[in-house]
C-alpha cells in the first residue's frame, strides 16, 4: 500500500529545484547558520509559505491534503495540525465555546494551558474534582457522579473540559457514558488529551476520545508519536462546534511564520500512526512485557503498570521520586517527571523490528538503584495530598475582579484561608496547586511545604525561597 506525506513531498520536491532564497528566513537554507552541522542540515526544510508549499492559514495543497488524511486518520469531521503545541488547541476550543463571563465546568487537575485559557476568555470556572488514584499515588479521573452534581447545578454552562488520559496514564472507564451526559443537554465536551495521540494504534490501549464521542480533541502527537516539540492535532467531531469556529482562533492564536519542520513531522507522525499494524502492537507488547518482567527482578525497584501501556512508574521504598531521578541521570536514563513518590517513564511506540535499548536502560536503572542505596540517605515519603477534595467548587473571585484588588506577599503560615492571587504549578507535570481566586487550605499548604521538601520546582508567580505566597490584601 502506497504511504501519502503529502507536506513531507512537497518539501522534498521543493529542495530538488536547489532553490534560492532571497526571502525568510534570514539563515539562507542554512547557508548563514552556525549551528552545529547536524542541525544545520535540517534548515534546509526550515522554509516559508512560498509557491508549491501550500498557506498554513488558507491551506489548499500540501498542508490541506495532509489534515484531511489526518482527520481519516482519526475519524474525525475536521482535523488540524497545530505549530504551538497542545496549549493553542486549548486555548482555541475555549474561546470558541465560551465568552466572558459565561460558564464553563473544568477537571481540576487540568494542565495550566486550561487554566490561563478561562483567564484570557474571562470565563466563569466551575472546577469539579478527580478521585483519588491510590495505583499512582495522584489525581485521576473525574468520578461521573461529580460531573453530575455540577451538570445539575450549572445546566447553563457553555462546555465540558475534561483531561483524559491523565499525565500519569489514568483513563478511567466512564468517559463515554459523561461524553453521552453532556451532550444530551447540549453542552459540548472538550478534552485535552495531550497525552493520548496513540491511543488509536490498538485494542491493548485505551480507546481515544474521539472514539468515544468527544466534540474537539486536542493531542499532543509529540508526545507518544515521532513528531518535533511542539506539534501537536486538533480534531473536532461535533453537531455543536463548527469547525470553522475552531478555526478562526487557531488563525489568531498561531503564528503567521509556521515552521514547516513541525508541519512534516506532524505529517510523518499521522502516516506512522495509519501504517500501525496489530503485529506492531503484539510486537510491543512482548518486548514491554519482557523489559517489565526483567525490571521487576531488580530489588527492591517496584514497576507499576496502569491504563495506558506507554507510561510506566518506578518506585524505590524510603526514597523520593527526586532521589530516584537524579542518580538515573547520573546513569543517562532520563525520565518524563518526578514526584514525592516515583519517577515516570514514557515508553516508545515500537513497531514490528524496530530496537530501543531496553537491555542497556536496565543495567544502567539497576546501577543507579545500587548507588542510590550505597549513598544510605533516605527520605521519608510523607507527601499526602488531601483526598477530601470538594467535588464542585466555584472560585472566590472572577478574573475581572482579582484584576481590581489589592494584592500582597505574606509568609506561609499566614496564608491559611487567604485567597491566592496567582497560579503555583509544580512542573512537571503542569498542573497547579493554588489557583488565583481559590482559598488556601490547610491541606493545600501542608502539600506544598511537603513538595518543596522533598525537591519538587514550580512555576508561576512566587517566592517560594523567601516562603512567601501571593495572596489577596
Amino acid at each position: 500500500m502506497k504511504r501519502e506525506r503529502p507536506v513531507v513531498s512537497a518539501l522534498q520536491k521543493f529542495t530538488e529545484m536547489r532553490p534560492m532564497s532571497w526571502h525568510v528566513p534570514g539563515h539562507k537554507n542554512g547557508l548563514l547558520s552556525n549551528l552545529p552541522s547536524t542541525i544545520k542540515e535540517a534548515l534546509t526544510y526550515d522554509l516559508t509559505e512560498l509557491t508549491g508549499l501550500d498557506d498554513y492559514h488558507h491551506p489548499e495543497e500540501a498542508i490541506a491534503q495532509a489534515e484531511e488524511l489526518l482527520a481519516k486518520t482519526y475519524q474525525a469531521r475536521k482535523s488540524f495540525f497545530l505549530v504551538n503545541g497542545s496549549t493553542v488547541g486549548n486555548l482555541a476550543m475555549i474561546y470558541a465555546t465560551c465568552k466572558r463571563n459565561e460558564k464553563i465546568i473544568v477537571q481540576r487537575n487540568a494542565h495550566k494551558s486550561i487554566f490561563h485559557a478561562l483567564e484570557l476568555v474571562g470565563a466563569k470556572a466551575i472546577f469539579i474534582a478527580p478521585a483519588w488514584d491510590e495505583a499512582t499515588t495522584a489525581a485521576g479521573a473525574v468520578p461521573t457522579a461529580t460531573l453530575k452534581e455540577a451538570l445539575q447545578v450549572h445546566p447553563d454552562a457553555k462546555a465540558v473540559v475534561l483531561t483524559y488520559p491523565t499525565y500519569y496514564g489514568v483513563a478511567g472507564k466512564e468517559m463515554a457514558l459523561q461524553i453521552k451526559m453532556c451532550q444530551e443537554l447540549k453542552i459540548p465536551v472538550l478534552v485535552d488529551e495531550a497525552h493520548g495521540a496513540h491511543l488509536i494504534a490498538s485494542k491493548d490501549f485505551p480507546p481515544s476520545a474521539i472514539q468515544l464521542g468527544a466534540d474537539i480533541v486536542v493531542q499532543s502527537a509529540h508526545k507518544t508519536l515521532p513528531a518535533m516539540t511542539m506539534a501537536s492535532f486538533l480534531h473536532v467531531n461535533s453537531d455543536l462546534i463548527h469547525p470553522e469556529r475552531i478555526n478562526h482562533y487557531l488563525r489568531m492564536l498561531q503564528s503567521s511564520s509556521p515552521s514547516y519542520l513541525l508541519l512534516a513531522s506532524l505529517d510523518d507522525a499521522r502516516d506512522y500512526i495509519d501504517s500501525y499494524l496489530e503485529s506492531d502492537a503484539n510486537y510491543l507488547k512482548d518486548k514491554r512485557n519482557q523489559w517489565i518482567e526483567a525490571l521487576r527482578s531488580v530489588e527492591p525497584l517496584q514497576v507499576i503498570e496502569v491504563d495506558d501501556p506507554l507510561k510506566l512508574l518506578l518506585r524505590i521504598p524510603g526514597y523520593t521520586g527526586y532521589q530516584l531521578k537524579e542518580v538515573l541521570e547520573q546513569q543517562g536514563i532520563f525520565v518524563e517527571l518526578a514526584d514525592p513518590y516515583q519517577a515516570l517513564l514514557i515508553l516508545p511506540l515500537l513497531k514490528h523490528g524496530q530496537a530501543y535499548p531496553f537491555a542497556e536502560a536496565r543495567i544502567r536503572i539497576k546501577e543507579a538503584i545500587f548507588n542510590l542505596r550505597k549513598i544510605g540517605v533516605k527520605t521519608e515519603q510523607t507527601v499526602s495530598p488531601s483526598k477530601e477534595f470538594t467535588t464542585v467548587s466555584i472560585p472566590e473571585y472572577s478574573y475581572d475582579e482579582l484584576d481590581e484588588l489589592e494584592k500582597e506577599w505574606v509568609p506561609y503560615m499566614r496564608a491559611i484561608g487567604r485567597v491566592s492571587a496567582s497560579m503555583l504549578i509544580p512542573y512537571p507535570p503542569g498542573i497547579p496547586l493554588f489557583l488565583p481566586g481559590e482559598k488556601i487550605t490547610v491541606a493545600k499548604l501542608s502539600q506544598l511545604e511537603e513538595l518543596l521538601a522533598t525537591g519538587a520546582a514550580f512555576q508561576g508567580q512566587h517566592r517560594l525561597n523567601e516562603k512567601l505566597l501571593y495572596v489577596i490584601k
